[in-house]
């Protein structure tokens, strides 16, 4: 069986957002993005205690696309240090994880 995962990125705008999502989604890196907005974040940077009013980007794809999916949210981001992290779907609808594994692959699983 295939291994899926969710994989989440934030961005600083919704333009941002819908950029990302509808490419990762185009070039099936990415079966669905959800975009959940406004999702207020504090975190550290250089130093500082910041908050920011971002998008959620909830990704789902195959983890062996991770590496290729992490390049393109890279060169398409504007942070300098863009938010990505994987994690595992451990188990799901055999329906909806099949539908998953064909749009990323662009055939059947």
């Amino acid at each position: 069986m295939q291994e899926f995962i969710v994989v989440y990125v934030t961005a600083g705008s919704p333009a941002e957002g819908d950029r990302l999502a509808r490419a990762l989604v185009d070039e099936r890196l990415a079966a669905c993005v959800n975009r959940i907005a406004p999702v207020q974040s504090v975190y550290r940077w250089e130093g500082k205690l910041e908050q920011s009013e971002e998008q959620l980007l909830i990704i789902k794809t195959q983890r062996s696309l991770f590496a290729a999916l992490e390049k393109r949210v890279r060169e398409l981001h504007s942070y300098s240090v863009p938010e990505i992290v994987a994690l595992p779907i451990i188990d799901g609808s055999q329906d909806y994880l099949r539908w998953l594994g064909e749009q990323t692959t662009g055939g059947t699983v």
